[in-house]
């Protein structure tokens, strides 16, 4: 959330207009308190169940009229309702190369099986879990001796490039969803844009 935050009042042509989460106590809402930005919690235990909780949380974000909701940690599964209301203006970022490793635990996941390279994909979400519509990624090698601090930390500093570029294409009207599918420059994505290690531009 820091990153996109720095990045919209440095280069960005956006305007983080709200933070919202579902853990009081999320150091994100401090931080956007400090930063002079509008921050609220909606815990799900003052809601008797998953789709109240979300109705209210639609209608919080609706409340701030966004042209796209960005979930950064966010880790609460959405419900098909919520999703489809937000259908080609929600997007997120996921710690794997997807459609591999899709959940949680991603870095011991990767690990564990012996990957060489792991990374992070930002995708249009859709009602299945790390399935939506791939838009573009980061692929970031798997080092001998690496932990699961070690690796996550070289594939987040890649996220926080990866994801403001993203944004930024979509604030400048080259990433569309259209048709169910993800375009960038007029052309229909069939595989999910590699972004290299640089400034992320492209």
């Amino acid at each position: 959330m820091l990153a996109i935050v720095e990045a919209a009042r440095r280069t960005l042509p956006i305007e983080v207009r709200a933070v919202l989460s579902d853990r009081p106590a999320a150091p994100g809402l401090a931080r956007a308190h400090v930063l002079g930005i509008a921050a609220a919690a909606l815990p799900p235990d003052d809601y008797p169940d998953r789709a109240a909780h979300d109705v209210a949380l639609a209608a919080r974000i609706e409340g701030y009229a966004p042209r796209l909701v960005v979930l950064a940690g966010y880790l609460r599964i959405l419900s098909p309702a919520f999703v489809a209301q937000f259908a080609g203006r929600l997007i997120n970022i996921h710690p794997s190369l997807l459609p591999r490793f899709r959940g949680l635990h991603t870095h011991r996941r990767a690990l564990e099986a012996g990957a060489t390279e792991h990374g992070a994909t930002v995708h249009f979400v859709v009602e299945e879990l790390d399935a939506g519509l791939l838009i573009a990624r980061v692929r970031v090698p798997v080092r001998p001796g690496d932990s699961v601090a070690s690796l996550a930390a070289r594939v987040l500093a890649r996220e926080h490039v990866l994801y403001p570029t993203v944004l930024g294409w979509f604030a400048s009207g080259r990433l569309q969803w259209r048709d169910g599918a993800a375009w960038l420059d007029g052309r229909r994505l069939a595989e999910p844009v590699e972004l290299k290690d640089d400034d992320g531009s492209r």
